[in-house]
C-alpha cells in the first residue's frame, strides 16, 4: 500500500515544503494539498517548491476543479512541473465543493468534470485535444510524458464515471463499508466499459490521529482535532440527498443518515480542527470515517483497507500533531502494514 500526505497550503509555504520532506524520509509515496484559490494559497507555486526539495514524491491536488482553471492552462502547469521533475504529478479533480462555492459559484457538472478528465490527460500526454472547437497540442511535450487524472466520487453516477473515464479514484472517507461499496461500484463501471478494473488506481483519504493508549481522555482528544472531516464529507453528502433523496437506495443510508442535524456551514473554517459547524459529527462517524487511535489500530484499518483493493491511503493532516503522525506512520505504521 502507498501512503500519501493531505495538507492545505496555509502560509507559510516553507511548511508545506518541510512536511512534504518529512513525509518522504518517512516513506509516504505522494504528497497532496487542497486546491481553493481564496481559502489557501496558490497549490501549483508551492508544488514546484516541494518537488525541487524531495527527489520521488510525487505531488497533485486533492481536488482540483475544471470550474476555477482552464483545461489548457492546468494541463500546461501539470506537463512543465513532469517536464522539470520527471512526471511525478498527479491530476486531482472533482466538483469543487470549497472553491467553487467561495467564489459564488456552483460546483460543476459531471459532464464537464469528463471534458476536462479527456482534454487535461490528452494534453498532458502531448496529444491534440479539442476545446469546444478548437484543437490544440502541446507542441514542446517530450516523449513518455503523462499526467493521470484521479476524481474523487461519492455519488452513484460519479462513481460510475470515474470506474469508465479515471486513471483513479479518490474516495474521501475510510469507513470499511462504505469503502467497500464504492470500489466495487467503480470497478463494476470499468470492466462494464471494457477496461481492466485493476488499471484505476484506489485511494482512501482521511484523517489519521494516533494515541498513545485507547483511554477515554485519548481517544476524545482525537476524535476532537478529526470531527472537522465529517463536516467536510457532509457538504457532499447533503448535495447528494439533494439530488438523489434519503432512504431512495441510490445512496447508502450509512453515509446520508448522519448529516440530518446539519444547520449550515462557514468555509472559513474548511478543513480545520474545532471547526465550530460540525459539532452535527457524531463519535461513530469520527470513528468510522477516520483512524484514531493507538498504532496498533491504524495497522488493524489499515490492512482491512488493503484487503478491500485499497491502494494508497491519504492521510489528512490538519490537527495539533502533524510532525508526530508523519513519524510515527514511517516508523511503525508504514512498516507494519507493508512488511
Amino acid at each position: 500500500m502507498d501512503f500519501g500526505l493531505v495538507l492545505q497550503t496555509d502560509p507559510p509555504a516553507s511548511r508545506v515544503v518541510e512536511l512534504m520532506q518529512r513525509a518522504e524520509r518517512n516513506g509516504f509515496s505522494h504528497g497532496w494539498t487542497f486546491d481553493s484559490a481564496v481559502l489557501w494559497q496558490e497549490p501549483f507555486v508551492i508544488y514546484s517548491q516541494v518537488l525541487s526539495h524531495t527527489s520521488t514524491l510525487k505531488i497533485g491536488p486533492m481536488v482540483t476543479n475544471p470550474g476555477t482553471r482552464t483545461w489548457e492552462v492546468t494541463a500546461s502547469t501539470f506537463a512543465t512541473l513532469n517536464d522539470m521533475f520527471g512526471n511525478r504529478t498527479v491530476c486531482g479533480i472533482g466538483r469543487g465543493d470549497s472553491a467553487m462555492r467561495v467564489a459564488g459559484r456552483r460546483p460543476n457538472t459531471l459532464a464537464r468534470i469528463s471534458e476536462a478528465i479527456k482534454v487535461i490527460r490528452a494534453l498532458g500526454r502531448g496529444e491534440e485535444a479539442d476545446l469546444g472547437g478548437t484543437v490544440v497540442r502541446f507542441p514542446w511535450i517530450k516523449p513518455g510524458a503523462e499526467v493521470p487524472v484521479w476524481m474523487a466520487a461519492y455519488g452513484p453516477k460519479a462513481l460510475k464515471m470515474t470506474g469508465e473515464e479515471a486513471d483513479g479514484f479518490i474516495l474521501q472517507l475510510a469507513d470499511l463499508y462504505l469503502t467497500e461499496y464504492m470500489v466495487k461500484a467503480v470497478r463494476d463501471a470499468a470492466e462494464a466499459a471494457g477496461r481492466d478494473p485493476s488499471e484505476v488506481t484506489i485511494c482512501v483519504a482521511a484523517p489519521a490521529y494516533v494515541t498513545a493508549d485507547d483511554s477515554p481522555a485519548a481517544l476524545a482528544h482525537a476524535r476532537e482535532q478529526c470531527r472537522w472531516f465529517g463536516g467536510m464529507v457532509g457538504n457532499h453528502v447533503a448535495d447528494l440527498v439533494a439530488k438523489y433523496g434519503a432512504h431512495t437506495g441510490a445512496v447508502p443510508d450509512e453515509l446520508t443518515d448522519y448529516i440530518k442535524a446539519r444547520e449550515g456551514y462557514d468555509y472559513a473554517h474548511h478543513g480545520r480542527s474545532g471547526n465550530p459547524d460540525t459539532q452535527f459529527v457524531p463519535d461513530e462517524i469520527v470513528d468510522r470515517f477516520c483512524l484514531i487511535g493507538p498504532v496498533e489500530k491504524h495497522i488493524e484499518k489499515l490492512t482491512a483497507l488493503r484487503a478491500l483493493g485499497v491502494d494508497q491511503f491519504a492521510l489528512y493532516d490538519m490537527h495539533d500533531a502533524q510532525e508526530a503522525v508523519i513519524d510515527t506512520y514511517g516508523t511503525k505504521v508504514i512498516p507494519a502494514v507493508n512488511a
